[in-house]
C-alpha cells in the first residue's frame, strides 16, 4: 500500500512567494512615499488559517476564551507582517505561528490575571459582608484560583531575586579578582 501523500493546510512555497511580493510592493511605497498597500487576500487567509488551527492544539482548546485568543493572534500576525524578512527566513509559517503563539500565551495569562482579580474581590467583598457572623466559608474554587495566582506570582519574584543575587556575586567576585590583580601588579613594580 502507497503511504497517503501529507496535505498541509497551508503551502508554505506559496505562502513564502506572496510575502516576498508584499515586501517587494512595500519597500516600492516605501521609496515612492507612498501609503504601504493593502495585504493581499492570500496571507490574510493564511493567517487566519494559522490561527485557527492553532487554537485547536490540546495546550488552546478548551479555553472559553479561545474566539479571544484567536482574534489576538491574527491582529498580532497582521502588525508582525511588515517585520517579515524574506532574507532571513524562508518558512513565513513558522514565524507567524510563534506569533500567534505568543499572542495566545498573553491571552491566557491576562484572562488569568483578571479571573484572579475578580475572585479577589468576590473574596473581600465577602468578607467585609460577613464580618459579624464567626465561621465564615469561602468558595473552594476561588479559594484555588486565588492561591495558585498567588503562588506563581511568589515564584516570579523569587525566580527575580535570585537572578539578582547571582548578578551581584558575579560583580563582587569580578571586582574581587581584578583588585586581586592589581595588588599584585602593584606589589611586583615597587
Amino acid at each position: 500500500m502507497a503511504p497517503r501523500a501529507k496535505k498541509n493546510y497551508i503551502n508554505n512555497k506559496t505562502f513564502y512567494e506572496e510575502m516576498v511580493k508584499y515586501k517587494e510592493a512595500c519597500n516600492i511605497a516605501k521609496a515612492e512615499d507612498k501609503q504601504l498597500p493593502q495585504i493581499p487576500r492570500y496571507i490574510g487567509e493564511c493567517l487566519s488559517q494559522i490561527c485557527k488551527k492553532l487554537s485547536t492544539k490540546p495546550n488552546f482548546m478548551n479555553y472559553s476564551y479561545r474566539e479571544e485568543m484567536i482574534g489576538d493572534g491574527i491582529e498580532n500576525c497582521v502588525s508582525a507582517v511588515h517585520n517579515f524578512d524574506p532574507s532571513k527566513s524562508t518558512n513565513p509559517f513558522a514565524y507567524f505561528t510563534q506569533i500567534a503563539w505568543n499572542a495566545f500565551i498573553r491571552r491566557i495569562q491576562s484572562e488569568k490575571k483578571q479571573s484572579y482579580i475578580k475572585h479577589k474581590n468576590y473574596q473581600n467583598n465577602f468578607l467585609m459582608s460577613d464580618q459579624q457572623m464567626e465561621s465564615i466559608s469561602t468558595n473552594e474554587y476561588s479559594d484555588d484560583v486565588i492561591r495558585s495566582f498567588e503562588a506563581k506570582l511568589q515564584l516570579t519574584k523569587d525566580s527575580k531575586k535570585v537572578k539578582i543575587e547571582n548578578v551581584d556575586e558575579e560583580v563582587l567576585d569580578r571586582d574581587t579578582k581584578a583588585n586581586l590583580n592589581y595588588s599584585r601588579i602593584g606589589a611586583n613594580n615597587v
